[in-house]
């Protein structure tokens, strides 16, 4: 059996200390449900994996046990090259993503010759109850529309998102961090106006303020619009 297979793969790669190490950046995950293995070996493993013709049976054997399990699913998934078989995938393994690691490695190369079809499962994925879905649209939304194909529609639809969870507030202030250092003039509009809630507000300045990519001018005027609670 394949899952066997790449189960017993996934322990001969295993690093105990970096296992240890790692089960402390995933809340709510202890290190029974980590394996160790290091992104380089994953990624690499991946891409082994993706040529056998029996990877099918492991891509349908969700939920996983393993959160190594799970990121190994996420680089296979953004390493195909067929952008219909790759959706379909996504699709079935969105709801399993149960922290922020697999959620924002997870990077199908394919999308950037598809974007038009990229952005309305966007529009879908941004209105789920899951917090890793939605954080995960959020995310493409950063990566493949703040250059060329940016549009500020793309803006107010992040903007609208209010919810209660800390990994998809988190999400809304990066992306609105970056906005800041590609599209400035259009995003700084949002903080002037008010336009997130406080505490997404605030941290989006933060992280802008971090930033290389900002301006020193940019960051005293930052500092200015941020709310005293």
């Amino acid at each position: 059996m394949i899952n066997d297979e790449i189960r017993n793969g996934l322990f001969e790669r295993q690093d105990i200390k970096y296992r240890d190490f790692q089960a402390g950046l995933i809340p709510g995950k202890s290190a029974d449900y980590m394996i160790g293995v290091r992104t380089p070996l994953l990624r690499g493993y991946a891409k082994e994996l993706s040529k056998n013709p029996e990877i099918e049976d492991f891509l349908l054997s969700l939920p996983h046990q393993y959160f190594d399990e799970n990121q190994l699913h996420a680089f296979i998934i953004s390493g195909m090259k067929d952008y219909d078989k790759c959706m379909e995938e996504l699709e079935r393994f969105l709801p399993y993503v149960d922290n922020w690691a697999t959620c924002d490695q997870m990077s199908p190369k394919i999308f950037k010759k598809y974007r038009k079809q990229l952005f309305s499962r966007i529009e879908d994925w941004i209105k789920s109850e899951k917090t890793y879905t939605v954080r995960f649209a959020v995310g493409m939304l950063m990566e493949h529309f703040l250059d060329e194909d940016f549009d500020p529609k793309y803006l107010k639809l992040v903007s609208k998102l209010r919810s209660d969870e800390y990994y998809i507030n988190m999400m809304i202030a990066w992306y609105f961090a970056t906005a800041l250092a590609k599209q400035y003039d259009a995003t700084i509009l949002y903080l002037e106006k008010k336009k997130l809630d406080v505490w997404t507000h605030n941290k989006t300045i933060q992280k802008a303020i971090e930033s290389y990519r900002i301006t020193p001018e940019q960051k005293d005027y930052l500092r200015s619009l941020k709310i005293k609670k």
